[in-house]
């Protein structure tokens, strides 16, 4: 089992993303402190991929995991969603042990 999944409904919208804005089709998910429940996730398009990232590709769409922030997400699936609430990148984490109700912040 790969230590991240990236969904082919989160490829194609960041692959839509990076060819809009003219960059490689790289999206980084790194884990930050904050957020109601103790960490958050952050998304944005990469340039590169760094040596110390774990990379996992699908459909020619990079995801990178910086090496600090691959164990609190060890094991998720980054997903792209639409809903009544609008349009989203989501987290899928078997690590997180609560979280808010908006699904960008959780704790371990």
């Amino acid at each position: 089992m790969a230590d991240i999944d990236l969904t082919p409904s989160a490829a194609a919208r960041v692959a839509a993303i990076a060819a809009k804005q003219g960059k490689p089709a790289i999206l980084r998910l790194s884990v930050e402190g904050g957020g109601c429940s103790g960490f958050q996730y952050r998304f944005g398009l990469a340039e590169a991929v760094e040596p110390e990232d774990m990379a996992v590709e699908r459909d020619g769409v990079t995801l990178v995991v910086d090496d600090v922030s691959i164990d609190l997400v060890r094991g998720s699936a980054v997903d792209f969603v639409s809903d009544l609430g609008g349009q989203a990148f989501k987290v899928t984490n078997p690590n997180a042990t609560a979280g808010c109700g908006c699904g960008t912040s959780f704790s371990v």
